[in-house]
């Protein structure tokens, strides 16, 4: 059935950058062909979230941010044919159309016929032109139009989103657990299993340790990795990594060397496999050079600044070592990743302990104090 009417809803906005979001009541608009209208259950809180707001990452705004979310089909489009009300749904920032060349083929997640606001390889990853495939909004406040954030907008009460951007889950789905399932989990588990693709009694090091890189830590230990070394500045989440499976914890600002060069003699002669889970280019440069020389390989994950450019000798990679980038660990979307939240129904793995904390909607704001600081060792979590 489509749906006819606008639907008035509780929304954060976030007006500019370096300020908190505003609570407003927005109008959304009903579903175009294609399209859906999601009501959101709960949302994660990202990096990507917090650069967008500190205005290191730069989105057209007003927008409407949040990308890792969960919840219940209100309404459908004309044409709309893989979900119906009611469905329980994940929401990702990767469509899936399964027709174009990019999504037909066995490796990578990334689609050329992708929604322009999100993905297209002519404007390059996540294009952030803040509108839906016809180029306009189905947000509406104070008589203005509001922007999407990469076509899926979660820190809402409802959201509009193309319905190759959703996957149908498990009926029986905790939404305030599996929301992570969306863009956290497949991130951290896909650069371990599918991109590093880590194998038994290997040594890795993860630049980052939070939500992100806790994750990676799990996914490591799963792998059989013999020696897992943790980096981050903040040292109160080392007990918190060390339950996790790290082995070993560095803190760069403690160390009287750069830190690659102390993993390096650690390891004799540096790590198997290397995460950076920070998002800052110093980090990566150090991560790649953590890595051995000969066959060293290095996963880039964390979202750099806008504009900001790698910069290292490129001599390094003469003798072997590998540097990889992954989006959404390489898992095709709307095919692969709801089957991660049966496995996890399956009791296959568990990734509650990611969430740490949980806060109302209306407390977002005081959710990113804690996610910016050292109390924060994981994922925050927002149900709205």
């Amino acid at each position: 059935s489509c749906t006819k009417l606008n639907h008035s809803s509780n929304i954060t906005i976030a007006w500019t950058a370096n300020a908190p979001l505003s609570i407003e009541e927005v109008e959304v608009d009903p579903p175009k062909p294609g399209e859906v209208r999601i009501k959101i259950v709960s949302s994660g809180l990202c990096g990507t979230d917090k650069h967008i707001l500190e205005g290191k990452d730069k989105v057209p705004l007003p927008a409407i941010l949040g990308h890792e979310g969960t919840g219940i089909i209100e309404s459908i489009g004309e044409g709309v044919t893989t979900v119906q009300p009611g469905d329980k749904v994940l929401i990702f920032l990767l469509p899936e159309c399964g027709e174009c060349r990019f999504c037909l083929h066995p490796k990578g997640n990334m689609s050329k016929t992708l929604l322009c606001h999100s993905v297209c390889l002519c404007n390059g990853i996540l294009s952030p032109t803040g509108l839906m495939l016809d180029g306009t909004s189905r947000f509406t406040c104070r008589g203005r139009k509001i922007y999407h954030l990469y076509g899926t907008s979660t820190f809402t009460e409802y959201t509009v989103v193309h319905e190759i951007v959703v996957g149908k889950i498990d009926a029986a789905a905790p939404l305030d657990k599996v929301c992570i399932m969306s863009c956290a989990v497949p991130i951290d588990f896909g650069v371990v299993f599918n991109t590093a693709r880590v194998t038994p009694g290997s040594t890795c090091v993860i630049f980052g340790l939070g939500g992100i890189g806790s994750a990676v830590v799990m996914g490591c230990k799963a792998s059989g990795a013999s020696r897992i070394i943790g980096v981050d500045i903040i040292e109160d989440k080392f007990p918190w990594a060390r339950a996790l499976g790290v082995t070993d914890c560095l803190n760069p600002q403690n160390l009287k060397r750069p830190v690659q060069e102390v993993v390096v003699e650690m390891t004799g002669g540096g790590a198997d496999f290397a995460f950076e889970a920070v998002g800052l280019t110093d980090t990566m440069v150090a991560a790649f050079e953590s890595c051995h020389v000969s066959y060293g390989v290095c996963v880039i994950i964390g979202v750099a600044p806008s504009a900001a450019k790698l910069s290292f000798d490129p001599l390094m990679l003469l003798p072997g070592r590998t540097l990889k980038g992954a989006t959404l660990g390489e898992y095709k979307t709307r095919s692969c990743i709801p089957k991660l939240v049966t496995d996890y129904m399956q009791r296959k793995f568990n990734t509650d302990s990611l969430i740490t904390h949980q806060f109302p909607f209306e407390k977002i704001n005081k959710a990113f104090e804690l996610f910016r600081s050292e109390h924060c060792h994981e994922y925050v979590y927002v149900p709205a």
